[in-house]
């Protein structure tokens, strides 16, 4: 058991997840120059289906304002402006994903793979911030999903998985993502709440979100330069979300290929969905650490509800 635990922590850093979001504010790491990895496994909740595996390498850096991505994105009036850059992995499976027969009524196989350009954008006189990006890369075998599960699975001398030959065909991925934030409370920078609104739009994900983030502990405060006075910074954090879906090609295959194996219909996608995210935070001097937990109701008719969990590390460049 703790080979297989050392093993899921360890494997990632080996290679370097839209679930992923290193948009909100509790996230922000306090530069504009910092490299973050972030991991997500359905083995901290101890289940092996649904959203499987996430990571991402995430890099920000002043000269990324160069980037002609950023032409495509809105410019708001604000303090300051973060731009990155994030290459991210997501990966899915049915319940049985030892049988290579197709789970009809349950999720097909997926993954996929995409660069990501961002923009952060801080407005502290009015006390809010948007954030947006731009996702391109691919969704199916050419995410090398199959190759990926099955090396992890021996290494730890798991169950491998057979049916990634059902998987989500290959497809192009052009996604677009908008989120705000409203600073609606802070209290001597002990406690926070954030009003969060977001819309996807692409081949990949498409979908509107609406809700809360709220922060508790020694924080510093996003809409000033003046800060606490202990180096530490550690807080909790709770993000709930309603989401309205109009397509998720994880489950109902790309805009462009017609020949997968299996995918779930648009009639059983469930339109209505509820997240909650939770987790701790630490920053001390240039370190970033956080662990965080997700729950979220059934994505499809037949399906079920599904947990997982993560952790991110990182560094500031100052």
């Amino acid at each position: 058991m703790k080979k297989s635990f050392l093993l899921v922590l360890l494997l990632p850093m080996l290679f370097f997840g839209q679930k992923i979001n290193n948009l909100v504010s509790f996230r922000s790491i306090g530069s504009e120059n910092y490299l973050r990895f972030n991991y997500d496994n359905d083995f901290f909740a101890s289940t092996d289906k649904n959203y499987t595996q996430g990571y991402s390498l995430e890099f920000t850096n002043t000269s990324l304002a160069k980037n002609p991505i950023n032409y495509l994105f809105f410019k708001p009036n604000s303090s300051s402006t973060i731009h990155g850059l994030a290459l991210e992995h997501i990966g899915y499976t049915p319940s049985d994903f030892v049988s290579e027969d197709i789970q009809f009524g349950d999720r097909p196989f997926a993954a996929a793979i995409f660069l990501k350009s961002f923009a952060i954008d801080t407005n502290k006189d009015k006390k809010y911030r948007l954030g947006q990006s731009l996702s391109i890369g691919l969704i199916g075998p050419g995410a090398f999903g199959k190759e990926m599960q099955t090396k992890i699975h021996k290494l730890i001398e798991n169950k491998i998985p057979g049916g990634w030959n059902n998987q989500i065909q290959n497809d192009f991925i052009l996604n677009y993502k908008i989120g705000y934030e409203k600073q609606l409370l802070d209290f001597k920078n002990i406690a926070n709440i954030h009003s969060y609104t977001s819309l996807q739009v692409g081949s990949l994900f498409t979908n509107v979100s609406f809700g809360f983030n709220t922060t508790i502990g020694i924080l510093d405060n996003l809409y000033t330069d003046v800060t606490t006075t202990s180096k530490i910074k550690v807080y909790t954090f709770a993000h709930t979300a309603v989401n309205i879906i109009g397509y998720d090609a994880t489950l109902q295959g790309g805009i462009i290929t017609n020949d997968n194996p299996y995918t779930i219909s648009s009639e059983n996608i469930e339109r209505f969905t509820a997240q909650l995210d939770y987790g701790l935070i630490l920053k001390y001097k240039r370190v970033y650490l956080e662990y965080t937990r997700t729950a979220i109701t059934k994505e499809f008719s037949s399906g079920n509800s599904a947990n997982w969990g993560g952790f991110k590390l990182g560094f500031l460049f100052k």
